[in-house]
């Protein structure tokens, strides 16, 4: 249609998108838009019909050579009409040259493979219930209290660029806590938990061994409310993470694809407990 204009999203109107995300049971965090649009402010693409915001999508560029694609939304009464493949291809031709990862739902992967994007694993949402536990004195410090750049040094091995626009202000949750766990004044794991509308999101959760992820995952979920409703996503490969919401009894309720349109990235999935997000990467 020629009425259909699509454009650079201004900041307001990602709080838009992400109640659109909710309303998809996306369960984004209560402040995401904060963290998400300095990551990549030319990133973020609106389609407006009429002048009324109906889709979007997001490329977000690290480094440089990697990028991701995200809130890939056409709101359902326009679904089917050609505006959702109109923002992809001006999301894709953002993000030319790099190798682009996105977390594709199940009838989407097909459409997204018929693009060039190759499955390389597997993440799992997990749901259950948080319980407060005594937490041993193994090192559990708040993240802000370490050296910023040592915490950028670990998350290089989970990433496939350096991402420190992201990770300053994902670190600094305005509704969440972010944790890390030292070895010897050395950083081996940290973890993040956010409020959403329905509960609380847990990503990432990275860590050195099993029961330092045990260790981070118990002193987040001491920082909510007990009994509240907790979400994580863990990558299918690492037993461990599975090991670990089985134990705490936590049930699957979604699934997508990490896809790329090149070789997967030598990212450390062995100690990646938990996804930092599904929207970002």
């Amino acid at each position: 249609m020629a009425d259909f204009i699509i454009r650079e999203m201004a900041r307001n109107e990602l709080d838009i998108v992400l109640g659109w995300a909710e309303q998809e049971s996306w369960r984004p965090g209560l402040a995401d838009a904060d963290y998400f649009y300095p990551t990549d402010p030319h990133g973020f693409f609106i389609g407006l019909l009429g002048g009324e915001p109906i889709a979007s999508i997001s490329g977000i560029k690290y480094g440089d050579g990697y990028g991701f694609i995200g809130l890939y939304i056409v709101k359902p009464q326009w679904r089917g009409q050609g505006f959702g493949i109109q923002l992809w291809h001006t999301a894709m031709g953002y993000l030319q040259g790099r190798n682009i990862g996105l977390d594709g739902v199940i009838a989407q992967q097909g459409n997204y493979q018929k693009s060039g994007f190759q499955i390389a694993h597997r993440h799992v949402r997990y749901q259950g219930v948080s319980v407060h536990q005594p937490v041993p004195d193994q090192g559990i410090v708040p993240a802000g209290k370490i050296p910023f750049a040592d915490l950028l040094a670990y998350d290089n091995a989970f990433f496939p660029e350096p991402r420190p626009g992201f990770l300053h202000g994902w670190l600094r949750q305005q509704h969440g806590t972010a944790l890390a766990i030292t070895r010897q004044s050395r950083v081996s794991g940290y973890g993040v938990i956010r409020a959403c509308h329905t509960g609380f999101r847990i990503g990432p959760l990275f860590a050195d061994s099993p029961s330092e992820a045990q260790v981070l995952f118990n002193a987040l979920q001491n920082t909510i409310p007990e009994h509240s409703p907790i979400f994580i996503d863990i990558p299918e490969p690492n037993a461990d993470a599975m090991a670990l919401v089985t134990r705490y009894a936590m049930e699957p309720i979604f699934e997508t694809a990490r896809m790329y349109t090149r070789q997967a990235p030598d990212i450390d999935l062995t100690r990646s407990y938990g996804v930092t997000s599904l929207e970002l990467g």
